[in-house]
């Protein structure tokens, strides 16, 4: 502007939403976000001018007009323009941004030099996005560039000031002439980086006095990066900046001044509460902690029904039943393979429907899924083979494992024994999640052999084809037998299966089949083929649409014969000749030891390990302060119901459940609403009842699919199996130092157990590990199998006693943080799988 009677108006010609994004006069269309990039010029201009800047904290002004006149008075008062140009100045704040209705079509003017800049930033979890508002203009009828940075007491919403009509916290303008040596968009352009800044942003909302400003200016400086003048010759040469600036941000958010650390909320100047509760503090009274479960989260019982009346809602029950159908029919074939049909599909499907809905009624966190798991079928199997070689009932012993379940789970939280959780470190969460995955992947291989042990590939086979209804019939072999010293005759029946062509091939293929499909869908949702939606939607179906393929794939190979999933019609258990749905506590077929009754307290306490270690830290990893959940969560009070209904359930011959960490990470990422914007936030998460009662009445429903449930091939639940060892491997921080083992230094990645940790350090500390872990593996594969939790427990101490002897405080933050990041939207390469280090 020349004089002060040249209209103009200002244009927006950069905006700030978590990434920079330019405004192309050409095209007359706003670019690709991307990271700022900022002159040095800039930044010591900004730095100058800044020292005798206007500066206006906690302005009382609602309109942009108020707060122009107030800027423009306190420059003739402090004397930064002179009287006569105080129309003027007021005059050109007050023009309106471009004309053109459309941002998107508006185009800059020949030598407009009024530029605007817009930052969004999100205040706090509960508040509004607010924005920031950078002006910038040539004015050649003023002496000297001139400063104001004003924060308003309460941000409000300025009429034609910017796009979008969004609260504005901080204005900030810089006005003088053309004619000096002052960049005013490069310096534009700095200021409105140093708003996006979250570091400054915090400063400037804390700051008491201007000579804080300019403190955190010289700051930001301090952390950024100055490329000389040198070509680059090429993209690869820029790498190593990403190291050090990632030790610069390390350094920043540790300063001196605990205030101004980006990890501590900032303080709210219009109101303020307590900090909030931590549940696992003990208060010393019986019940205490469940008692204050209770009562924190029943007085939202009524918006836990009312919140649930959301399409996102109704979307997340249709994708979480599939997510809890399908290992819930995978568990349940594999567990009556285990317990020889003592349990299966239809017991499984009942507990998970039964437990979910009472669990989800009356719940203090019912966002979690509650289901079997890799660690119980261990359990199962293990607790199996121990009642069958001493002779004991299987199906009644577990009844009694329920009575002392109960029992236990009453003395734990009357004696608020949750808070032990917080002992259970990633040292041990790890050790176990490996052993689970190494025991999938071994079963599954296991159960492959002893296929082609069965049906071995021969030159020749016998002719199997004698009756055309049952091709798969077994052989009835009649053999005389004669005894020499009676004279007797004795006939021996035997009945024999017998081996058949390509069975163990075709299983074989349908195994890895499934397996690969699944995997590779999962991979497919990270790439780029397809929209990001319709990805996501295909890779998180990926389990049903491999095993339905599988059953395509077996249906149309009618000479192959394949064992299939074993499901009893109806509502009938899996093994009638040998139980029914209420188990007599005292013998089934015969009178139950009364000594074994009091020994069932042992396998109750290692199940009631199982149960608490994945419940209580699913219940962590979904009350991530991160995550933004309200209503609080119940460690006690759904532990007490989690193993009491199991424990009461195994009258009726159900199979135990506990919290699934995936399912449930799953499902609180299904209900996460986030913000818009190239880098979404959470916004809030949809915490309701009705999502998980939907969920476990639909997995009931299953019960009535047996027809298609019968068509399922055992081998295709193998691949499964592997999948879900393989992929549980993912994110798991010890199974990559363990292939650390096998990289050279140079190419170990640039995260703090490789960085800040010695090489040799950090392969003894996972060396230790897997000393642990192969402990384990010969307690699991021992008489004494039984005591494979006990023994994990064991870890705990150990891990204590590394710490400040063998290891220092710092390598052990370093090798065994809980550093694992809540994953909503997935990144290249990562999912849900990567934020748990527990098995599935």
């Amino acid at each position: 502007m020349k004089d002060q009677n040249q209209q103009t108006y200002w244009q927006e010609t950069g905006r700030w939403v978590g990434y920079e994004e330019s405004y192309d006069p050409q095209t007359g269309a706003w670019g690709a976000s991307h990271i700022s990039y900022l002159t040095f010029k800039s930044l010591v201009q900004l730095r100058r001018t800044m020292n005798t800047a206007v500066v206006l904290f906690d302005c009382g002004e609602q309109t942009l007009a108020n707060i122009a006149e107030k800027i423009v008075d306190e420059f003739v008062k402090k004397k930064e323009i002179r009287p006569g140009d105080r129309d003027g100045v007021l005059k050109s704040l007050l023009q309106n941004r471009s004309q053109s209705t459309d941002p998107e079509s508006q185009a800059l003017t020949e030598g407009m030099e009024m530029q605007k800049f817009s930052v969004k930033e999100r205040r706090d979890a509960s508040d509004s996005v607010e924005a920031s508002m950078v002006l910038v203009g040539a004015l050649d009828f003023l002496e000297r560039p001139t400063v104001a940075f004003v924060r308003l007491k309460e941000a409000v919403v300025l009429d034609s000031a910017l796009e979008a009509p969004v609260p504005v916290r901080f204005i900030f303008v810089l006005v003088g002439p053309s004619k000096n040596d002052m960049d005013f968009h490069e310096t534009g352009r700095a200021m409105a980086a140093l708003m996006a800044d979250k570091v400054f942003n915090q400063a400037a909302f804390q700051a008491q006095e201007a000579r804080e400003l300019t403190e955190a200016v010289s700051e930001f400086m301090d952390c950024s990066i100055v490329i000389p003048p040198t070509e680059i010759q090429s993209e690869a040469m820029l790498t190593s900046i990403i190291g050090f600036q990632k030790q610069l941000l390390r350094d920043r958010l540790r300063p001196s001044d605990p205030m101004l650390r980006l990890d501590l909320k900032p303080r709210r100047l219009s109101k303020s509460g307590p900090p909030p509760e931590d549940p696992l503090v003990r208060t010393g009274r019986p019940f205490g902690g469940m008692i204050r479960d209770v009562k924190r989260r029943y007085q939202h019982y009524k918006s836990d029904i009312t919140d649930a009346l959301n399409a996102q809602v109704l979307a997340a029950v249709i994708f979480i039943y599939f997510a809890a159908l399908s290992p819930a029919i995978t568990f349940g074939g594999l567990l009556a393979d285990k317990v020889d049909n003592m349990m299966g599909v239809s017991e499984l499907l009942i507990s998970t429907c039964v437990q979910g809905i009472i669990f989800c009624f009356i719940a203090a966190q019912p966002v979690l899924v509650i289901g079997f798991s890799g660690p119980l079928l261990v359990f199962e199997e293990a607790f199996f083979a121990f009642c069958k070689s001493q002779g004991i009932e299987y199906i009644v012993g577990r009844v009694w494992v329920g009575v002392w379940l109960v029992i236990i789970v009453v003395i734990i939280v009357a004696c608020e024994g949750s808070f032990l959780v917080r002992f259970i470190s990633r040292f041990t969460q790890e050790i176990f999640s490996i052993l689970i995955s190494l025991i999938f992947i071994y079963e599954t291989f296991a159960k492959l052999g002893r296929i082609f042990k069965a049906h071995p590939l021969l030159l020749n086979y016998d002719h199997l084809n004698s009756t055309v209804d049952d091709p798969w019939n077994p052989v009835v072999i009649m053999e005389h037998v004669y005894d020499n010293a009676t004279g007797n005759m004795t006939m021996v029946t035997a009945t024999v299966n017998r081996p058949y062509p390509n069975t163990a091939l075709l299983s074989m293929c349908l195994m890895l089949g499934c397996f690969f499909i699944a995997y590779f869908l999962r991979q497919f949702k990270n790439g780029t083929f397809l929209p990001g939606k319709v990805r996501r939607l295909i890779g998180d179906f990926g389990v049903p649409i491999a095993i339905f393929l599988m059953i395509v794939v077996d249906i149309s190979i009618e000479d192959a014969y394949t064992q299939k999933l074993v499901v009893p019609k109806g509502l009938m258990v899996s093994n009638p000749e040998k139980r029914g749905w209420l188990i007599n506590p005292f013998g089934e077929h015969k009178p139950f030891p009364v000594w074994v009754m009091f020994a069932c307290c042992v396998p109750a306490m290692l199940v009631f390990i199982l149960i608490f270690l994945e419940s209580q830290i699913t219940t962590l990893i979904v009350s991530k302060p991160e995550r933004k959940m309200v209503k609080g969560s119940g460690f006690h009070f759904d532990l007490l119901v989690l193993v009491g209904m199991g424990g009461m359930g195994a009258i009726f011959g159900v199979p135990w459940l506990s919290a699934a960490t995936v399912r449930s990470v799953t499902h609180a990422n299904a209900l996460t609403v986030m913000s818009k914007g190239p880098k979404p936030v959470i916004e809030k998460v949809m915490e309701q009842r009705i999502s998980g009662i939907l969920v476990a009445l639909l997995v009931g429903l299953s019960i009535l699919m047996e027809p298609i449930l019968k068509m399922i091939p055992m081998a295709a639940l193998f691949g499964i199996f592997l999948y879900m060892g393989i992929t549980s491997l993912n994110g798991i921080q010890l199974w990559d130092r363990i292939l650390l083992l096998l990289v050279p230094k140079k190419y170990h990645p640039d995260e703090p157990y490789a960085t800040r940790v010695s090489t040799g350090r950090m392969h003894l500390f996972t060396a230790i590990q897997i000393v642990c872990l192969a402990l384990l593996w010969i307690v699991k594969s021992s008489p004494a199998s039984l005591a494979l939790p006990f023994v994990l427990i064991l870890t705990i101490p150990l891990r204590m006693v590394m710490t400040g002897r063998f290891f220092t405080e710092l390598e052990m933050k370093c090798l065994d943080a809980d550093d694992a990041k809540v994953a909503l939207e997935e990144e290249p390469g990562q999912d849900v799988y990567y934020e748990s280090q527990m098995p599935l």
